[in-house]
């Protein structure tokens, strides 16, 4: 080999390692990279340890006392259930069309990832995917939805923790709780019971299928959209368990005839006006927490008296509907003597056409029913119920100059000089307003402020006659001092528990002593005369001791009966909400008597908690 030669295969050489070492140095930069982009993309994977402290966002739930369920509270409309719960029939559901191979693959799935892959080269687009059901759980907990590379691998990385941490069942059973069906339910149980109205435990292969079929595109395969292809996927999903032996064909074939839901099951709670006035009192207290923590909430109602008001009032509407026109509402509220537990409450006719809550949110005159406060008045001022007031025409000067204000009896008749019994019991305007005029309107207004009347009072005489606007749920709970004497507030719960059991509030009733002992017997013959010789005479059918007030507004616009026994107080108001009339002759004891009549005879006493 001559000089030449030699120095050009010692070049080549040199060329060659020169390139070799180029090429080492490009492939030790491109491993940095993308052991740098490994790196970066793992760097803040969240801890899969906070699975321990799983906590899905969870409906809370409302009872009464008698243990009825009669509401949810909630963003996400999800109730969690373990997954040792789920029937295995509803798992394979879900295996079979998600995740064939879930309990043998180490949470990636490389020969689902292959077959997905040639499927989706076959039909020249994506039309399968790879993940498995650990994967999806884990996008759904601790990623964000997009399709980049680091997405699916922190996904895979994520996966293989979450297998290496946590049983199979312990895996799916999260996921089953966590994923969305559509329709507003969250997790297996809320989408059983929005589609099926029934528990998970009770669900049938069928049933099982059509869920499975439904978190891929809850839309598209809704049975309430589009059953057609609800119906093709539930069958898809059947094959599958029965090509894998999950069900016998028997089953198989039983399945495929089971009927579609037609309409979601849309819970139209009980009780929905006192509901609606519990969730303003608990979102004011706790916030969103009320529709996401799972609490259970244990009311103060009692859905044996709520049934029996809302038919009371129901049946009293009729009745007065057939005398007058249309549009008449009414309201009534039960408060517990002992604790100011609310027992019962209606707000109106019929919640789902109207929200307002007459019982609590309405302000109308009260007509008669306030004239108690002035006869308390009187009684604190050494009065007795047989001490003389004179029941005579009358006149007072009036707001502006020159005006003058003559109160009148409701029979224009007169009776000269009358007992403070007699006075409230015939409901006389003009002993009533002497007697106010007697003692001092702003002594009585202070007396209505003292049990707990909160909506402003005109200080004018024409206030005793009930002239200036209160609600219901003020006068019950005020008549309830009548009758004990002393003042608990109106409660709409008892206590609250969160998804562990643990109390986190009880309520206890703030009871305070605010009539004499002596006074509360007095005003006991007082109201008790109003039933017995005076315009509540119709409630002596009762056949047992009540005590109550009518009251009735100019025009017959509104009409009144608050009373209470020695267990309940209870108010009754009826009207129409643009204030007109509700009809000739619809006083209180005609309108609103009748709907307390008929509720307080059919509440038995042994009904109440003790």
């Amino acid at each position: 080999m001559s000089r030449l030669e030699q120095e050009l295969e010692r070049a080549e050489k040199s060329s060659k390692i020169k390139k070799v070492i180029i090429a080492l140095g490009v492939l030790s930069i491109l491993i940095g990279i993308l052991g740098g982009f490994v790196y970066w993309t793992l760097s803040d994977l969240p801890r899969i340890k906070s699975l321990e402290e799983y906590s899905p966002l969870e409906s809370s739930k409302i009872y009464s006392t008698d243990g009825k369920m009669l509401a949810e509270l909630y963003l996400e409309r999800r109730t969690f259930i373990p997954h040792y719960q789920i029937p295995d029939h509803v798992k394979r559901a879900f295996i079979s069309i998600e995740d064939i191979r879930f309990y043998s693959h180490p949470g990636v799935d490389l020969i689902g990832i292959l077959r997905a892959l040639w499927h989706d080269i076959k039909a020249g687009g994506i039309v399968e995917g790879g993940s498995t059901i650990t994967q999806q759980l884990a996008k759904m907990l601790f990623l964000k939805p997009d399709r980049s590379l680091q997405r699916k691998l922190k996904e895979a990385v994520l996966s293989i923790q979450i297998e290496k941490r946590y049983t199979k069942d312990e895996i799916l059973g999260i996921y089953l709780n966590q994923a969305y069906f559509g329709t507003r339910a969250y997790g297996i149980e809320a989408a059983s019971q929005t589609y099926f109205g029934k528990s998970v435990k009770e669900l049938t292969v069928g049933e099982a299928a059509l869920l499975a079929s439904l978190t891929k595109a809850p839309s598209l395969f809704s049975p309430f959209r589009n059953p057609d292809k609800a119906r093709e996927r539930r069958s898809v999903i059947l094959k599958q368990m029965l090509n894998h032996k999950f069900i016998t064909m028997a089953q198989y074939n039983e399945a495929e005839k089971e009927p579609l839901p037609i309409t979601p099951h849309f819970r139209k709670y009980d009780a929905p006006y006192f509901i609606e006035f519990l969730r303003q009192r608990l979102e004011q207290r706790y916030g969103s927490e009320i529709y996401t923590s799972g609490y259970r909430i244990y009311s103060t109602l009692d859905s044996r008296m709520q049934q029996v008001a809302e038919e009371a009032v129901k049946k009293g509407v009729e009745t007065i509907e057939r005398r007058v026109n249309h549009e008449i509402q009414a309201s009534l509220i039960a408060i517990d003597l002992r604790t100011g537990h609310i027992r019962a409450m209606v707000g109106g006719s019929d919640f789902w056409k109207n929200q307002f809550n007459r019982a609590t949110q309405a302000l109308r005159q009260p007509g008669s029913a306030f004239k108690p406060f002035v006869y308390l008045t009187a009684l604190e001022n050494g009065m007795t119920s047989d001490n003389r007031i004179k029941d005579s025409p009358i006149s007072f000067k009036g707001q502006r100059h020159g005006q003058v204000w003559s109160p009148k009896n409701y029979d224009e008749k007169y009776y000269g000089p009358v007992t403070l019994r007699t006075a409230l019991a015939k409901s006389l305007n003009t002993a009533t307003v002497r007697l106010a005029d007697r003692l001092g309107i702003k002594n009585v207004i202070e007396t209505a402020r003292r049990l707990g009347i909160k909506s402003e009072l005109q200080p004018y005489l024409s206030t005793v006659l009930g002239a200036s606007d209160v609600t219901l749920m003020e006068l019950v709970s005020a008549y309830s001092i009548f009758a004990t004497g002393m003042h608990a507030e109106p409660l709409p719960y008892e206590r609250i528990v969160n998804r562990d059991g643990i109390i986190i509030e009880e309520t206890m009733p703030e009871i305070n002593k605010v009539i004499d002992e002596g006074i509360v017997n007095e005003m006991k013959v007082l109201l008790s005369a109003v039933v017995k010789e005076g315009t509540a005479q119709k409630a002596k059918e009762l056949s047992r001791p009540v005590y109550g007030k009518t009251g009735t507004t100019n025009d017959f616009t509104d009409a009144w009966f608050i009373g209470f026994d020695d267990r309940l107080a209870v108010g009754v108001w009826v009207g129409r909400d643009d204030h007109k009339p509700i009809g000739p002759k619809e006083t209180g004891a005609r309108a609103a008597l009748p709907i307390w009549i008929e509720f307080m005879k059919k509440v038995p006493l042994q009904t109440l908690p003790d």
